[in-house]
């Protein structure tokens, strides 16, 4: 039996996936709430019109960090991509890490009348490319914030999806609870009965206000489907979210919850963005897909990724690139070369199961060498997928 046959092989890397000590990069077992904010923030001016301009402007140009041109995009009302991330700070006396613990791809067309939610799990093995300079090194992807902050991770989930990004939004997941109280609590479906928090939740249909709604988002050792589950019920919350702000026709408190959340967001999309958004693309946001890439849970340096195949990366990218009105692309990218060097150096299959060993390359396609720098990392060429 060859050492790639072996049942119960935890997978062996060649150098640390993190810069930094260990502790400080633990996988988080809460998170991810906030984007809520993002797409309901995108959409709820709609609702309420411009009347509220005064009252919202001075609170959204506190988290602007654009330019101070508009999105021509958005000017035009053609289909945008923005990229959700969601920052764990603040909560419980925490202060920020850097890594983006929640990462969505947000398609918006309004053309068509459809957005798309497409979550790239947190533990995804990816190259990280930092925006400012061009250098790379290859991580999990939430850590391509703390490497390269908002650009850095638009830099990095454009590469590993080979789609085009307009915009950004970053939210702190601890303003979750005034967003849903702000529009009057949603309903939610939940796939089955669970406790959390000390709130149990029942399966089916139920409403629920905003302590609850972060109980239900953030669950995920009783889930079956561990942070799988937890990445559906986010964006079902964000969905209800969306609808349900649409659905008002007034919201006395809005004024106070942007300003609330002036500090928990950051982002390059102006006021007069938002604005455009909710005037041409509301239509979009009443039809919202989810969906999610399906990764293969390995173990590497006792650690646990997600690995994604090439056909899975490839079936995302066309589905992003479809809502957005482009035409699907033949993947090729760091991440596809180094699934073909496994499949032809290491017999790695991903229908053989996780239990296998899978290598990372340096840029001349050798073994990582412990000692070089971490900026060595595989550089994206051009072998076939398969």
């Amino acid at each position: 039996m060859s050492k790639h046959d072996q049942p119960n092989k935890l997978l062996r890397r060649n150098h640390r996936l993190y810069l930094g000590s260990n502790h400080e990069l633990q996988t988080r077992p809460w998170l991810k709430k906030f984007l809520v904010v993002a797409l309901m923030l995108v959409f709820i001016v709609g609702a309420y019109g411009f009347r509220l301009y005064s009252q919202a402007s001075h609170a959204w140009n506190n988290s602007y960090v654009g330019n101070g041109k508009p999105s021509a995009a958005i000017a035009a009302r053609k289909p945008v991509t923005i990229l959700l991330l969601g920052i764990d700070t603040g909560g419980l006396g925490r202060k920020d890490r850097g890594n983006s613990d929640t990462i969505i791809v947000a398609t918006i067309n309004p053309q068509t009348k459809k957005t798309l939610l497409m979550s790239v799990p947190r533990d995804t093995l990816a190259k990280i490319y930092r925006a400012e300079d061009g250098t790379h090194t290859t991580q999990k992807v939430n850590a391509a914030y703390r490497l390269g902050r908002a650009p850095g991770a638009k830099a990095t989930v454009q590469k590993l999806l080979n789609i085009s990004i307009d915009h950004y939004l970053t939210v702190d997941f601890h303003s979750l609870p005034k967003v849903v109280d702000a529009v009057g609590g949603i309903e939610v479906d939940s796939p089955f009965k669970f406790r959390c928090a000390g709130i149990d939740f029942k399966k089916g249909k139920q409403q629920i206000n905003g302590k609850q709604s972060l109980a239900y988002a953030r669950m995920r050792y009783n889930d079956p489907r561990g942070d799988y589950g937890r990445q559906y019920r986010q964006r079902q919350v964000i969905t209800a979210i969306v609808k349900k702000a649409l659905s008002l026709n007034t919201l006395p408190n809005i004024s106070q919850v942007m300003g609330s959340l002036s500090s928990s967001m950051s982002t390059d999309l102006s006021m007069t963005d938002i604005l455009a958004l909710a005037q041409s693309y509301q239509d979009a946001a009443k039809k919202i897909t989810s969906d999610h890439l399906q990764g293969h849970s390995l173990t590497i340096d006792q650690a646990a990724y997600e690995v994604m195949a090439t056909k899975e990366l490839q079936r995302a990218s066309d589905k992003v690139r479809t809502y957005a009105g482009s035409e699907p692309e033949t993947l090729e990218n760091a991440e596809t070369e180094l699934n073909y060097l496994n499949k032809m150096r290491n017999n790695f299959s991903f229908a053989n199961g996780d239990n296998q060993n899978y290598t990372i390359y340096n840029q001349e396609g050798m073994q990582y060498n412990p000692t070089q720098k971490a900026d060595a990392a595989l550089e994206s060429g051009t072998i076939s997928n398969y």
